[in-house]
């Protein structure tokens, strides 16, 4: 009986040395030396502090920075909860929103919803619009717009609210990505951005637009993938080139 164990054994002991131990060794030495920066998280450092990495996105929300893509994961870019929406392109609350009640039974956005991220939008880089209601009827006691009652107003079932970019918007300015974590946007969406940014750093939007150019990566191996713009390094280019003034 030993004779035929025995050899099993053996090579069940040597094949989980191997992969087990030896083969990812091998690896992680072999990728230590060949691609240090990636096999270590692609950090991104500024001076000696790690401010964050290239792979996974970082929520800007002051009109000085470039903004990334919109994040469902966890309660937006969160890193331990990768996700998406999973809601379906006919999705009512996808196109117009939804809402929830707190625990204090105040109403508050649950999920924004892409007709609310398209005024914003809008909004946010003076890009002109039409709407079927003024947005001043939406405005909060502190002169903000009240998402609330915006997403109210799309839901409206008889006279729904009608928001539309006079200038295409492009798709992943107002969608998120299947992670939430997508760390670039288009170069489309950095160059609708540009004015912005510009007026916030009172710099010309020529110098912003060279840096957009200087910033965007192409598709990898110049066949996979479209070009795109690493948000984190782009608002890191503009801190160095472009501080803010205060």
């Amino acid at each position: 009986m030993w004779s035929q164990i025995l050899p099993g054994l053996r090579i069940k002991l040597f094949m989980t040395l191997l992969l087990g131990v030896v083969f990812p060794l091998a690896i992680t030495g072999i990728c230590q030396i060949v691609y240090p920066h990636q096999a270590n998280g692609s950090l991104v450092t500024s001076g000696a502090n790690v401010i964050g990495s290239e792979l996974i996105a970082q929520n800007f929300t002051r009109p000085e920075y470039f903004h990334p893509r919109p994040s469902s994961a966890g309660n937006g870019y969160d890193p331990t909860a990768s996700g998406g929406s999973n809601l379906g392109p006919t999705s009512a609350k996808l196109l117009y929103g939804a809402v929830k009640t707190d625990d204090k039974k105040n109403e508050v956005v649950d999920f924004d919803g892409i007709n609310l991220r398209i005024v914003h939008y809008c909004l946010d880089n003076g890009i002109p619009y039409d709407s079927s209601l003024p947005l001043d009827r939406f405005k909060d006691a502190k002169g903000g717009l009240d998402d609330v009652k915006l997403i109210h107003a799309f839901h409206d079932a008889k006279a729904p609210l009608l928001f539309k970019a006079k200038a295409p918007i492009p798709a992943d300015a107002v969608t998120g990505s299947a992670s939430g974590l997508d760390p670039h946007i288009s170069p489309a969406n950095a160059q609708a951005q540009a004015s912005r940014v510009a007026r916030a750093r009172s710099v010309g939007i020529d110098q912003v637009i060279r840096l957009i150019a200087g910033s965007t990566n192409g598709p990898e191996w110049g066949i996979l993938g479209e070009p795109r713009v690493n948000v984190l390094r782009l608002n890191l280019a503009l801190d160095r080139w472009f501080p803010v003034k205060r």
